[in-house]
C-alpha cells in the first residue's frame, strides 16, 4: 500500500503543481515508484493519455517527471470552463456532460465520489508513494462542504499535508496563518510541513519570520524555494499573466510572434517553445491596438470556437487578420484557430451552443462540422517535407476541404490533417504540440528570418523530450537543495 503525501496551497497559482512535479522526479530518482493524483482539476490545458483519455496537463507532466505512464486514475475528474458558469465535465478521461457550477456542486460531486475513491485505492495498490495535489485553497469556507480536492482527499488517502505559500505576491505569513486558522482541528492536524515558494532576495531576512511562524504554528518550515523560471507546461490561465516576464525586451528581438488571447483560450502552452528560440519575442494580444504587424500570428485552441469567432468579428480582429494575411504575415491556426480560418463552421446539432451556420475568416478552403463525439488521441505523422512530428488532438469539429489544397500532415493512422496554402502563408492543423517539435519550429523561425534578410540559425536543436528531461532534473536539483528532505521522508514513513 502506497504511502501518501499531499501538497496543498494557500491560494491558486502558488506553485503546487511545480512542487509536485519536482517531488515526482525526486522520489523517482531516489528509486520509488510514485503516482501523481488530483481528484478534481479545473484546467484550460489538458493532456492526452496513451489510451486517449483526457486529464489535466499538470498530472500528465507529473507522470512524465515520475517516469510512469499517465492514466485517467491520476485525474479522475477534469472540468474545462466553457464560459457563463458552465463547464465540460470529463470523468476518467471521457466527456460526461456540460453542467453549470450550481448543479455540479449540489448534485454531481457526490455522484462521482465513488469513482474518485476507486482511483485512489487503485493507485495506492500499484505504487510506493501517492503524491496528491490540492486545488486552490483548502480554507474556502463557502465551498468546503463540497470540496473534494483538498482535505477530503487527504483524509481518504491518510496523507500528511504540506502547505505551500507564495511569498512573491506578498503577505505570506498572513496567508499561512489565515489558512491554518480556517481549517477544522482534524484538518489542521494533518498539516505537517510548510513550504515558502517563489522567494526572491536574501533568505537571511526571512529567518526571524520563519522562527515566529514555527513557534506560532508548531509546524516546521520544510524549505524556502527560490523563484525558478523553468520550462514546465502551465495549466492554469493565471499563468498567462506572467508569460511576458520571459521576454521583457521586445524591442531587441528580431522575430515577432503574436498569439491572440481568445476569451475561451485553451492549450495555450502550444506557444511555449517560441520562448526558447533565439531572437524571438512572443506577445499575447488582447485588443486590436496591440496587434501591430507580427511576423507570425497564432490563433490558438479554444473551448468555444463559435463564440470566440464572433468575438474576433465584433472586436475587429477578423478583418485585421485578413489584412495581415494579404500583407505577408504568416497565419497559423491550431485546433479551434484552424477551424476559424476556414469558410464555414456548421453546428446543426448545437454542440457549441445554440447551433447554426457561421462564416469563418475564409483564409483556408475548409468546412467544419461540429459533432458530439470528441476526438482525443496522441498523434504522430509526417510533414510534406518528410519531417516526423507528434502531438495530440482534442476537438469536436470534423473539417473537410472544399477546394484543392495541400494537407499539412500525413498521419500514421492513414488520415491527413490540416491545410497549408500554396505559398505557405496560411497554415491550420488539429495537432496540439506542433511547435514542441523543435526542429520544425526552428525551420519555421528560419523561414521568417530569411524573409527579413537575417542570418539563419543552426538546425542542430535538442528535442522536446531532451529539454523536458533537463527541466525535470533541474527541478530535482533546485527543490532538493532548498528542502529538508530528511524531514520530508519522515512524513511519508
Amino acid at each position: 500500500m502506497a504511502k501518501a503525501i499531499m501538497v496543498q496551497g494557500t491560494a491558486s497559482d502558488v506553485g503546487k503543481s511545480l512542487i509536485c512535479t519536482a517531488l515526482c522526479r525526486i522520489f523517482a530518482n531516489d528509486g520509488y515508484r510514485v503516482a501523481p493524483f488530483k481528484s478534481q482539476n479545473m484546467a484550460l490545458n489538458s493532456y492526452i493519455t496513451k489510451d486517449g483519455g483526457e486529464i489535466g496537463r499538470a498530472q500528465g507532466v507529473q507522470a512524465e517527471a515520475a517516469r510512469v505512464d499517465a492514466t485517467t486514475d491520476m485525474n479522475p475528474i477534469l472540468l474545462k470552463p466553457k464560459g457563463e458558469m458552465m463547464s465540460e465535465v470529463i470523468v476518467h478521461g471521457k466527456h460526461r456532460q456540460n453542467i453549470d457550477a450550481k448543479t455540479y456542486r449540489e448534485n454531481f460531486v457526490e455522484l462521482v465520489m465513488p469513482e474518485v475513491q476507486k482511483s485512489v485505492e487503485k493507485l495506492q495498490q500499484q505504487y510506493d508513494i501517492l503524491l496528491l495535489e490540492g486545488a486552490g485553497s483548502p480554507a474556502e469556507i463557502n465551498l468546503k462542504d463540497r470540496d473534494i480536492a483538498n482535505m477530503r482527499m487527504a483524509h481518504l488517502a491518510d496523507a500528511s499535508v504540506i502547505l505551500v505559500a507564495d511569498i512573491d505576491r506578498g503577505g505570506v505569513f498572513a496567508s499561512i496563518i489565515g489558512t491554518l486558522m480556517l481549517l477544522d482541528e482534524d484538518e489542521r492536524a494533518r498539516v505537517k510541513g510548510i513550504i515558502i515558494n517563489k522567494f526572491r532576495g536574501m533568505e537571511e531576512l526571512l529567518t526571524s519570520g520563519i522562527e515566529w511562524l514555527e513557534e506560532k504554528t508548531n509546524i516546521p518550515v520544510l524549505g524556502v524555494i527560490p523563484y525558478l523560471d523553468v520550462a514546465i507546461d502551465a495549466e492554469d490561465s493565471l499563468a498567462l499573466s506572467s508569460l511576458h516576464l520571459k521576454k521583457p525586451k521586445q524591442d531587441e528581438l528580431s522575430i515577432d510572434v503574436a498569439m491572440i488571447r481568445l476569451p475561451h483560450i485553451s492549450n495555450f502552452t502550444d506557444v511555449d517553445p517560441f520562448y526558447d528560440e533565439p531572437g524571438v519575442g512572443v506577445r499575447l494580444v488582447t485588443n486590436l491596438h496591440q496587434l501591430l504587424t507580427p511576423d507570425l500570428l497564432i490563433l490558438p485552441g479554444t473551448k468555444n470556437t463559435v463564440e470566440d469567432l464572433n468575438w474576433l468579428k465584433h472586436s475587429g480582429f477578423a478583418q485585421a487578420i485578413q489584412v495581415l494575411a494579404s500583407r505577408g504575415t504568416k497565419i497559423f491556426g491550431i485546433c479551434g484557430g484552424y477551424q476559424m480560418l476556414g469558410e464555414l463552421l456548421i453546428d446543426s446539432e448545437a454542440v457549441e451552443g445554440n447551433g447554426g451556420i457561421f462564416e469563418g475568416l475564409g483564409l483556408l478552403p475548409i468546412e467544419t462540422t461540429f459533432v458530439h463525439q470528441k476526438q482525443a488521441v496522441q498523434t504522430r505523422g509526417v510533414l510534406m517535407d518528410g519531417q516526423q512530428v507528434s502531438g495530440y488532438e482534442i476537438h469536436l469539429g470534423r473539417s473537410k476541404k472544399t477546394a484543392d489544397i495541400r494537407s499539412f500532415i500525413r498521419l500514421k493512422d492513414g488520415r491527413s490533417d490540416g491545410a497549408i496554402t500554396e505559398n505557405g502563408q496560411v497554415i491550420g492543423t488539429y495537432l496540439h504540440g506542433i511547435f514542441h517539435n523543435r526542429l520544425y519550429t526552428r525551420k519555421l523561425i528560419n523561414e521568417l528570418r530569411q524573409q527579413k534578410g537575417l542570418p539563419l540559425l543552426s538546425e542542430d536543436v535538442k528535442s522536446d523530450g531532451e529539454l523536458r528531461e533537463e527541466a525535470y532534473e533541474m527541478l530535482d536539483y533546485h527543490v532538493r537543495k532548498h528542502l529538508d528532505m530528511e524531514n520530508l521522508y519522515s512524513l511519508i514513513q
